[in-house]
């Protein structure tokens, strides 16, 4: 079931909650800009988050919307792998709904879902911040009672150990194996908070452990849980980064879950989990904790791919311009797709991730950055290959989670424009309320109005009710706006 609402929950007047600031990414030629480089996200804290303000009767601020991260909460009619490959490639083209000008494009990927039976063994760190912010029941007490539920799930043959970071750093529990369940509950029912605190130390700590338990095949992963409020100690944020990224060598990933309001530190969580080959969620709520860390746990903690990176051709014949939607802290450089030393994002069993770009068509106008013509050469032609009907090639690479060579699959998206299906529909209804939510300037055609018709159109059977959630925060979203708006 979806989070219920919680009023009170965010109080403006004492706030420190800290976001990067991210520029939305503009329209690019074709003509100058042929490529589009990315690494994938599989965060979903920024929905658990902006779900947070508006229940809170806030419009969240700019920088807690991530759009990649609030489509990417919700799972889409993918098909499932064929044969031993990692994930499976679609591909489809609409209208774009909100500028009938514009195509939309969509690449969605589709990890494969390991069964129970096959799953590998675990070998867990939980790494909790006990310092004094934790204090309040939707941090601290929270984090204790989701890991309670991942523990329940745990069988003989995984481990898990438990470290406490405020001002000095400690071993709770040892690595324990998982059936020893009342050992592991006395051990979370222990922890307290108080202090100030130390992050890097108990990080160094906790990997230490992570290593020497090291399972060779198995899941080796440290869970972080904090407000992000590192004090003292290693606490900037490059320091923090560079300590995870060294880390990170030794094969063990990392999962942080950010809980909490008023000091949440958001931008450092997110570049932690995004350097420690992991994925970062954001606990509003007991359900979401037992939606992360119980029925998509495999997703969470099971890494089936790492550093996956899309490289996106668009054909001049065809298309004139584009823009990626979301993903604006995940762009790369064109040339790092081919190099394997380059860092990128994981996928997990069972993860879906849909990426988005809203495509101008050839002889379309275009607001798009130019340059004067070149002097000293001419602009590329195209190939014999651009008088196809094919709009784009969509490059991806990936590793196997202990491998370190990449392997390259690609595929084509190519006709026109079809109707929009059920995985476009809803996708694109996520999108349009995260760019009214930005305040996009690309969103002049959209409106919450439209996007909650699609969004209500494309719902489908929503055995879990989080797209009906999702039309209930849009509404609340459209409101809170145009209160917002009247009192300026």
């Amino acid at each position: 079931m979806p989070a219920p609402y919680l009023p009170g929950r965010y109080n403006p007047d004492f706030d420190t909650e800290a976001y990067d600031h991210l520029d939305e990414n503009p329209f690019r030629r074709v003509s100058a800009d042929p490529l589009s480089t990315f690494s994938i996200d599989v965060d979903t804290a920024s929905y658990a988050n902006v779900r947070r303000f508006l229940n809170g009767g806030a419009v969240p601020p700019v920088g807690a919307v991530r759009i990649e991260e609030l489509i990417n909460y919700f799972r889409f009619d993918y098909p499932q792998p064929q044969r031993d490959a990692p994930f499976s490639i679609t591909t489809e083209l609409a209208v774009c709904p909100w500028n009938t000008k514009h195509r939309l494009a969509l690449i969605g990927l589709q990890g494969r879902a390991i069964p129970d039976s096959e799953a590998a063994v675990r070998n867990l760190v939980f790494l909790i911040d006990v310092s004094g912010s934790m204090m309040p029941p939707d941090k601290l007490p929270l984090v204790r009672t989701a890991m309670r539920m991942l523990t329940e799930v745990l069988s003989e043959r995984d481990r898990v150990a438990i470290v406490v970071y405020a001002g000095a750093s400690g071993l709770v529990l040892p690595s324990t194996p998982g059936d020893r369940k009342a050992d592991i509950h006395r051990a979370i029912a222990d922890l307290e908070a108080g202090g100030s605190t130390n992050g890097g130390a108990g990080i160094k700590l906790a990997y230490r452990i992570a290593r020497d338990q090291f399972i060779r095949g198995g899941v080796n992963r440290v869970v972080l849980a904090t407000d992000g409020d590192f004090n003292v100690g290693v606490t900037s944020q490059d320091e923090l980064v560079r300590l995870i990224e060294e880390e990170r060598a030794t094969g063990v990933f990392l999962s942080v879950l950010g809980v909490g309001t008023a000091n949440l530190k958001d931008s450092t969580m997110e570049k932690l989990a995004d350097k420690g080959n992991g994925n970062y969620a954001y606990l509003d709520s007991l359900q979401e904790a037992r939606k992360v860390l119980v029925k998509e746990a495999g997703s969470t903690l099971v890494t089936i791919a790492k550093d996956v990176k899309i490289q996106v051709e668009f054909n001049p014949a065809a298309v004139s311009a584009y823009r990626l939607i979301g993903y604006e802290n995940r762009v790369l450089n064109n040339e790092d797709f081919n190099d394997d030393k380059k860092d990128a994002g994981e996928i997990g069993a069972g993860h879906s991730v849909t990426a988005l770009y809203e495509i101008v068509p050839a002889g379309v106008e275009v607001d798009a950055p130019s340059v004067d013509p070149l002097k000293y050469q001419t602009p590329p032609q195209p190939t014999r290959s651009a008088s196809r009907d094919e709009l784009v090639t969509v490059k991806l690479r990936y590793k196997a989670p202990d491998d370190d060579t990449s392997h390259l699959v690609s595929t084509t998206l190519r006709g026109l424009p079809r109707p929009l299906t059920a995985n476009l529909g809803f996708a694109s209804a996520v999108a349009e309320v995260g760019m009214l939510l930005r305040g996009s300037k690309h969103a002049a055609g959209g409106s919450f109005a439209s996007a909650i018709a699609r969004a209500s159109r494309f719902r489908g059977t929503d055995g879990d009710g989080y797209r009906s959630e999702f039309i209930k925060l849009a509404e609340l979203a459209s409101t809170l706006r145009g209160l917002e708006m009247s009192a300026r």
